[in-house]
C-alpha cells in the first residue's frame, strides 16, 4: 500500500491568506492537530494549532506572521511503512504528500492511516493467530508457511516483533481459519514455542486492542 492510496479527499491544505481562527475551526472539524499550507502547489510546511495559539492573533491571516514551520513530507509511491515512521518521528496527525516534482498532491491524516494499517493487517477477516517465539537463526518463513498450508489454511498477515530485554524475536500470524487447533499441534510437533493463540471473538478483542495501544504508543500520539 502506497502514499498515493491513502491521500484523504476530505481534509483541505490552507493558504497563507486563511486565518489562523479558520485553521483552527478546520482542525477542530476534522479532529487533526495539524494542516499544510499550500500556495500555488507548493507545500510550504504544516502547521499546527499550538503554532497558531502561540501567536495569540487567530484572526489574522497565518502568511502576516512568521512561522517556524515543519515541512515533513512524504513521496506518492513511498510505502505505508514510511508514513507510520514519519508520524512516528514527528508525532503529527496529517503527512504531505508529494509528487517527484514536489508538487503537492494532498494528505494522508492518522485516522485513515490506521483504517489502511488495519485492512493490512486482515484485522476484519476472520481467523485465528497465533504468536511463535523464535531465535532470529530459527526463523524461516518458508517453513512456517509449509506447516500451516500442510492444514489446509493461509497466512493474512504476519508481522515480527522485537519484545525489550529479550533475544528473542515473535512472529505474529494470523491465518484464514478460526480453528487452528491442528496448526498449533503441527508447530509442537516442529518444537516450536507457542507464546500465545487466540481463536474466539472475545479473545481477538482484546489482543486487537492490546496491538492497537502498543502501535499508539510507538506512535506517541
Amino acid at each position: 500500500m502506497l502514499a498515493k492510496d491513502l491521500i484523504s479527499d476530505i481534509v483541505p491544505a490552507l493558504r497563507t491568506s486563511d486565518s489562523g481562527l479558520t485553521a483552527l475551526n478546520w482542525m477542530e472539524v476534522f479532529k487533526v492537530s495539524h494542516l499544510p499550507i499550500v500556495n500555488n502547489k507548493e507545500l510550504l510546511g504544516l502547521v499546527s494549532d499550538a503554532d497558531i495559539y502561540d501567536l495569540n492573533v487567530a484572526e489574522e491571516p497565518i502568511g502576516n506572521h512568521k512561522l517556524s514551520l515543519t515541512s515533513p513530507s512524504v513521496r506518492y509511491d513511498q510505502h505505508i511503512y514510511e508514513v507510520i515512521s514519519l508520524i512516528s518521528k514527528f508525532k503529527l496527525t496529517v503527512v504531505p504528500v508529494l509528487d517527484n516534482d514536489d508538487k503537492y498532491l494532498g494528505i494522508i491524516t492518522l485516522h485513515d492511516l490506521l483504517q489502511n494499517f488495519a485492512h493490512l493487517t486482515a484485522v476484519q477477516n476472520p481467523g485465528g493467530i497465533i504468536i511463535l517465539e523464535l531465535n532470529e537463526n530459527d526463523y524461516s518463513l518458508t517453513e512456517i508457511a509449509n506447516i500451516i498450508e500442510s492444514n489446509d489454511a493461509k497466512i493474512l498477515s504476519s508481522y515480527i516483533t522485537s519484545p525489550p530485554e529479550s533475544v528473542k524475536m515473535e512472529l505474529t500470524i494470523k491465518v484464514n481459519r478460526t480453528d487452528i487447533t491442528s496448526i498449533i499441534q503441527t508447530f509442537n510437533r516442529y518444537n516450536y514455542t507457542i507464546k500465545a493463540s487466540y481463536l474466539d471473538d472475545e479473545e481477538l478483542d482484546s489482543f486487537y486492542k492490546s496491538r492497537f495501544d502498543l502501535f499508539m504508543r510507538y506512535l506517541n500520539i
